[in-house]
């Protein structure tokens, strides 16, 4: 059985220098703030980048290879290639990437986080580099559930902290379950303690394939369909336009596409 709290406490333990360097980075920093620091020394040095690495398939490890993976990764790969400079990943808890940009432990989190009014808050936000929704996931022989009206009064499995434990809330007489992990909330339905699963639908999709779930079938309804943005730190404005452009970039050279089909496919597109 999938160990949720063990696999999230997982670190990075080595670096990766393919274009972009993967190292757990650690918890210090000066009392200037990256605002405050000539943009010649700011394009000089690496940058922070915080990450869930638990959430398949936009970041996650391989069972042989503890390095960090997946959609996300490779594309802020390619925005630090663009820009010219290293990128340093450190796997933090997702509900710790916004504090851990207040405290300047990291100077940019991607983990495919939705852009909404709550978190523009608190911190600033690339342009939007991922459009997706949320899925509903049953038993295959489920014949009671067909769309999100049924699912009043139902146990409901969501992943803590994510935009699917508010919509879920928001179904009447619902048993809201959040637990640690996508996978974690499809065992969680495989084995009868819950009766559906509320999540990003691309890693809804990616988990039941990857890990051969069977028995298992995705609604076609799909939920509050949302934008996944890059956070940063809110006085650092100058790495929001740094990131903007480079995205602009990796997009217009056909790079975000190969990124894209390789974790996806074309025909998700």
């Amino acid at each position: 059985m999938f160990n949720a709290k063990k696999f999230r406490k997982l670190f990075l333990t080595a670096a990766l220098c393919v274009g972009a360097t993967f190292a757990l980075t650690g918890c210090g920093g000066g009392d200037q703030s990256a605002a405050e620091k000539p943009a010649a020394e700011q394009n000089a040095k690496a940058i922070r980048v915080g990450a869930s690495i638990d959430f398949a398939p936009f970041e996650f490890q391989g069972e042989n290879d503890k390095n960090a993976q997946g959609f996300d990764v490779d594309l802020i790969q390619a925005v630090g290639k663009e820009l010219g400079r290293e990128v340093e990943i450190s796997n933090v808890d997702f509900d710790g990437l916004i504090p851990a940009l207040e405290e300047k432990k990291i100077d940019a989190a991607i983990s495919a986080i939705s852009i909404n009014d709550e978190r523009k808050g608190k911190v600033l936000f690339s342009d939007p580099y991922f459009n997706a929704g949320m899925s509903i996931v049953v038993k295959s022989d489920n014949a009671e559930i067909n769309s999100l009206n049924d699912l009043a009064g139902k146990r409901i499995a969501v992943m803590k902290e994510t935009l699917a434990v508010d919509r879920a809330k928001q179904i009447a007489n619902a048993q809201v379950k959040e637990l640690e992990t996508p996978l974690a909330c499809l065992n969680e339905l495989i084995n009868g303690e819950a009766d559906a699963v509320i999540n990003d639908k691309p890693v809804n999709d990616y988990n039941i394939v990857q890990h051969s779930l069977e028995g298992l079938k995705s609604l076609p309804e799909q939920l509050d369909v949302s934008d996944y943005g890059i956070a940063i730190a809110k006085d650092n404005e100058q790495l929001v336009k740094d990131i903007n452009g480079a995205l602009k970039k990796v997009k217009d050279s056909g790079e975000y596409d190969k990124i894209h089909d390789k974790w996806f496919g074309a025909a998700s597109k």
